[in-house]
């Protein structure tokens, strides 16, 4: 599932117009490069949801077939937040594990890895995996320790979260699907019950929350040799 429903409003003005997934850095638009890398990975069925604009959303994406893949789309109208957009989009997305990601960080993971998580979830009984990553500058706090291969809500020193996780249907089993939740507080439930894992990402990770870093990341990438 990618996520794509947020309205950007600190990429304004440039998303009122325009969906923050649509918009364009290094010649594509920034899920485009989230899909790509899915195909990679061999994942093939996807689950896109949507609000802002959401028909501009489905209007560029089309079914998927341009990249090999099967798009689908999850409506929301008003977006409901990271886990109340995965509650809604549950029958789509079966019992798990699946893979989600936000689709306005630009990232070289690999999701093939994010495929052998979901097979270890499934082994060692764990409702989440989520990918951290070192704090970028505009967010030094951090969100999540990672001590032996699992996510911990205390202790140091704290990684940020992706935006990049595999979780399963349980995990969201007592959301109102119509109703807007937050992720966090179900992944530190995950953590203190000792069922959440992770992993850290050294690579290329960047939030693009703001015009500036939009700019930023096109020029680097457009700077690169072909």
């Amino acid at each position: 599932m990618l996520l794509a429903a947020g309205r950007g409003e600190r990429m304004r003005p440039l998303t009122d117009a325009c969906p923050k997934p649509l918009l364009r850095v290094g010649g594509r638009m920034l899920i485009e490069w989230h899909l790509l890398a899915l195909a990679r990975a061999g994942i093939v069925d996807v689950v896109v949801n949507h609000a802002h604009l959401g028909a501009q959303v489905e209007q560029a994406l089309g079914d998927g077939a341009r990249w090999k893949l099967r798009i689908r789309y999850s409506a929301e109208g008003e977006a409901l937040e990271t886990a109340g957009g995965i509650a809604r989009a549950l029958p789509m997305l079966g019992e798990g594990p699946f893979l989600v990601a936000a689709s306005d960080v630009h990232t070289d993971f690999d999701y093939s890895r994010a495929v052998e998580a979901g097979r270890r979830m499934r082994a060692d009984d764990l409702l989440a995996w989520c990918l951290l990553v070192p704090n970028p500058p505009h967010h030094p706090s951090g969100d999540f320790a990672l001590r032996d291969g699992r996510l911990l809500a205390d202790g140091e020193p704290k990684l940020t979260f992706s935006g990049i996780g595999v979780y399963r249907a349980a995990l969201f089993d007592k959301l109102d699907p119509s109703r807007k939740a937050p992720l966090a507080p179900l992944l530190r439930a995950a953590a203190a019950e000792g069922r959440a894992g992770a992993a850290r990402h050294d690579g290329r990770w960047i939030d693009v929350g703001t015009p500036q870093r939009l700019a930023a990341l096109d020029a680097q990438l457009q700077s690169r040799d072909p």
